[in-house]
């Protein structure tokens, strides 16, 4: 796998209740909020503010007649460490779904997997306690450092989404990464088109946690 430099490579994001019951009729739905927590990724690394991951899966939303808000709580650079000592301040503002992008840049710098795993399942249960369902965004390890740590890495977001009942979506660069049609310049974040990928991918996926259609 190409390696990426710490403030740039990141992951993603997490499931949760039962939402959206009896929105058929979009326009008597309250609005929906979603909140995108993670890194680089989320945060829309050298992008316009409205090409960010957030503001395009809102658009998409808005776009298919959703009553839905996005915010972006994007970090570049941040840890799960990082992320975990600032959620429950985004959590604030209720969100009826995060989606949670974290752990590549921990994978970067050779954190012990035991330690990732604990911030996730940290953040998981904050927002399972605030009441917002959960999409976890995973991620693969580089093999810088060794078969076992990528291995131990890799088993985390699989066995965390098990454990605690969410849904997955196993790679957020997914089809993105290595592709020059989809990145910027640096090869490594996703461009315009990239991030229209994703959002286009990961569609699907939300709109069933929200019981949208």
């Amino acid at each position: 796998m190409t390696v990426l430099p710490a403030f740039l490579y990141t992951t993603t994001l997490c499931k949760g209740a039962t939402l959206g019951a009896g929105l058929t009729h979009q326009s008597q739905a309250p609005s929906l909020h979603i909140l995108a927590f993670g890194d680089s990724l989320t945060a829309g690394y050298g992008l316009p503010r409205g090409q960010s991951f957030a503001a395009k899966l809102e658009q998409h939303l808005l776009a298919a007649g959703h009553n839905v808000r996005v915010t972006n709580a994007g970090i570049s650079g941040d840890t799960t460490a990082g992320g975990s000592s600032r959620l429950a301040w985004s959590l604030e503002d209720t969100a009826d779904l995060v989606i949670l992008e974290l752990g590549a840049n921990d994978a970067l710098r050779g954190i012990a997997p035991d330690i990732v795993r604990k911030n996730l399942q940290k953040m998981i249960n904050q927002c399972l306690d605030a009441g917002s369902a959960v999409l976890l965004c995973g991620i693969t390890a580089p093999i810088n450092f060794g078969p076992a740590y990528k291995k131990q890495f890799d088993r985390i977001f699989p066995e965390l989404a098990q454990k605690s009942n969410i849904p997955l979506y196993p790679f957020f660069l997914q089809g993105i990464l290595d592709n020059p049609e989809l990145t910027l310049d640096d090869g490594l974040h996703p461009n315009n088109q990239g991030v229209e990928t994703i959002v286009t991918n990961i569609l699907p996926m939300v709109k069933r946690i929200l019981q949208l259609h």
